[in-house]
């Protein structure tokens, strides 16, 4: 009786120990190794090796404090990482570390602490991932919405100081203008009367659109009654001449403060703007909710939508580029979709917690 030729290996009936080391010796993204109880390395994977620049038997015995930098070594930070994990049973950090050439990168580090069955520590396993690139982008993003902070913060101050001038000079003259005009017509004959009648007019005219001006400058309503009022007295004085109509809701359980009141006008001014200039609406709807310690805001029209824009670059405009700049710096997001039914909708939320303020 013969016996049955062996079988290779049914891959469910593999060792786990065996699946283990397979599954760390293929990934590469991550340096995976384990220590000993004293923080020796004992273990080295291939993400390991391409990450800090070891080779294996360059590294296998050697304490893992040659990762750290002198300003960690100086603290003892290696030794401590191991006594909380060993406490805690894991420890977590973002840090500097060095590779084998000197260089250093920004690493996020999981160090677990290993049982065995009598609950005596054996040593450590250690997972460690690259994060310079992801700290790179993070702190080009930072450095990007603080000048772009400083610079919403300086067209303010702008709009502020030019509304003050138009105001307080200005306007003035011209009122002043148009009183010695009503003064001159009550003296001159009544042929001659009727054209600086006429002047007056012109004059009057040119302070409406002067104060105009000063509140799309600086809304006077933000700070003395509010943003809904703000927001309605702007929609009712720029849709009326573009033949657009507007509707404006509001739910807001308090008053946003005034930076984050002056970013969402803002906001929705240009919102408003965009629509009247690319969408060929007839209605535009603005709708203001409280929503997780924030400001929920939507704009909405019933025109073309986001894909049928006639100019196909308006996504890219800076107008549009300032709402989201605006709305991110804030510490909220921003969004342009289509609006089911036709139309399009500019959806952003702005924090308005105490936070925020700061």
């Amino acid at each position: 009786m013969t016996a049955d030729p062996p079988h290779p290996l049914d891959p469910y009936e593999r060792p786990p120990v065996e699946d283990y080391r397979l599954l760390v010796e293929s990934v590469v993204d991550y340096a995976i190794f384990m220590l000993d109880p004293l923080g020796r390395v004992v273990s080295w994977n291939p993400g390991a090796e391409r990450i800090k620049g070891y080779l294996a038997e360059e590294i296998v015995g050697r304490h893992f404090s040659v990762f750290y930098p002198a300003e960690s070594l100086a603290t003892r930070k290696p030794w401590h990482e191991l006594e909380v994990a060993g406490e805690v049973g894991r420890f977590e950090d973002e840090g500097w570390r060095l590779r084998k050439d000197g260089s250093r990168f920004w690493a996020n580090v999981v160090i677990t602490a290993l049982f065995d069955d009598q609950g005596r520590l054996r040593g450590f396993a250690k997972v460690t991932r690259d994060l310079t690139e992801r700290r790179r982008s993070e702190q080009a993003l930072r450095e990007q919405r603080r000048l772009v902070g400083h610079l919403v913060e300086a067209q303010e101050l702008e709009r502020r100081r030019i509304a003050w001038d138009v105001h307080d000079d200005s306007i003035q003259a011209m009122v002043a203008v148009g009183m010695r005009l009503q003064l001159l017509a009550g003296r001159l004959p009544a042929e001659h009367a009727a054209v600086v009648h006429r002047l007056d007019e012109t004059v009057r005219e040119t302070i409406g659109r002067l104060r105009g001006l000063v509140f799309r400058l600086r809304p006077p309503e933000l700070e003395r009654h509010g943003l809904a009022e703000a927001l309605d007295h702007y929609l009712a004085d720029a849709t009326g001449s573009w033949g657009i109509d507007y509707r404006l809701r509001h739910s807001l359980d308090h008053e946003p403060p005034a930076d984050t009141a002056i970013t969402i006008f803002r906001i929705c001014q240009e919102a408003v703007n965009n629509v009247r200039k690319h969408a060929r609406a007839t209605t535009v709807e603005i709708s203001l909710s409280s929503a997780d310690e924030g400001t929920l805001v939507e704009v909405s029209d019933d025109g073309v939508g986001v894909g049928r824009l006639s100019d196909p670059n308006a996504l890219e405009h800076f107008g549009t580029i300032e709402m989201r700049e605006r709305a991110e710096t804030a510490g909220g997001w921003w969004s342009l979709t289509d609006r089911p039914g036709g139309g399009a909708v500019v959806q952003f939320w702005v924090p308005t917690t105490v936070e925020a303020e700061r």
